[in-house]
């Protein structure tokens, strides 16, 4: 399996199949009630929906690293305010995030395989993940993506019981 396949299976994995550590990102995603998703429980300093928008948001520095962008934080920032809660706010923040997501396969589908191997433009700085292949780029953000849906289930757990 190439490389861009090998990608393009992990991240559909992670999203939307059957991964061997458990639930699927967009299954986890699903059992989320607008109420769950503002809720901050005692303890905890990020919402669902605001570790939602941390993922967009870093979905969104992914893919425009690939086509050329130097690495920095996030245009909207590492961490957004979710606001005040809204649920049609919350459901447009899930469809975001699935069209990013979309987005992004598309970018790695048609990324130069030659490319894979070279370095991102940037130093390593381990706080922003930069100064690594273009391989382990995309690998960092599913990794990413695995390590906040667990945060996600787990608090969904706590705030609705």
């Amino acid at each position: 399996m190439i490389i861009t396949e090998k990608l393009i299976a992990s991240l559909q994995s992670v999203l939307t199949g059957d991964p061997w550590y458990g639930p699927a990102t967009y299954d986890i995603l699903n059992q989320v009630s607008f109420d769950a998703a503002y809720e901050t429980p005692p303890g905890s300093i990020h919402s669902i929906a605001g570790i939602m928008l941390h993922m967009l948001s870093w979905t969104h520095e992914v893919t425009e690293r690939l086509h050329g962008k130097e690495a920095s934080e996030p245009a909207g920032g590492d961490w957004p305010k979710p606001g005040h809660p809204d649920e049609h706010k919350w459901q447009q923040l899930q469809n975001d995030f699935k069209l990013a997501n979309v987005t992004l396969e598309g970018v790695i589908n048609g990324f130069p395989a030659d490319r894979w191997s070279q370095l991102t433009n940037d130093h390593r700085d381990p706080s922003l993940g930069n100064g690594v292949t273009y391989e382990a780029l995309i690998e960092g953000l599913i990794q990413h993506h695995i390590y906040h849906s667990g945060q996600i289930a787990l608090l969904n757990r706590i705030v609705s019981g």
